[in-house]
């Protein structure tokens, strides 16, 4: 089974930095796009950013597009998210999630960490 694992959440002020890193293990990383998604408390679970198998391609939803970069290192098996400018409505529980053909939203992504908690203070 794939297994993945996030970490570097925390609390950061508005306009600060936070970098995110999703471990991957039990599968064949290379053969995953792998994307970031977010969930405030009260409502839906919203797409952040992903990239493909290569890293060749990536995509970010609007509120995040100037900001966030997402990266991988298929060496490592790990992906990170390296969060700048960070606002206030940036506040959520981020997880990452893997799968053969996902892209900008859930369809795609079968296997799904745990989360990591981002607090931006104002």
């Amino acid at each position: 089974q794939v297994q993945l694992v996030e970490s570097g959440g925390g609390l950061v002020q508005a306009g600060g930095s936070l970098r995110l890193s999703c471990a991957v293990s039990g599968g064949t990383f290379s053969s995953y796009n792998v994307g970031w998604f977010r969930r405030a408390p009260g409502k839906e679970r919203e797409f952040v950013a992903t990239i493909t198998w290569s890293g060749r391609n990536t995509h970010y939803t609007d509120s995040v597009k100037g900001r966030f970069t997402i990266s991988r290192d298929n060496a490592k098996n790990t992906v990170y998210l390296q969060m700048n400018s960070l606002k206030a409505e940036d506040t959520a529980v981020y997880s990452c999630a893997a799968g053969l053909s996902g892209w900008d939203g859930i369809i795609g992504y079968d296997h799904w960490g745990q989360g990591t908690q981002v607090t931006v203070s104002s």
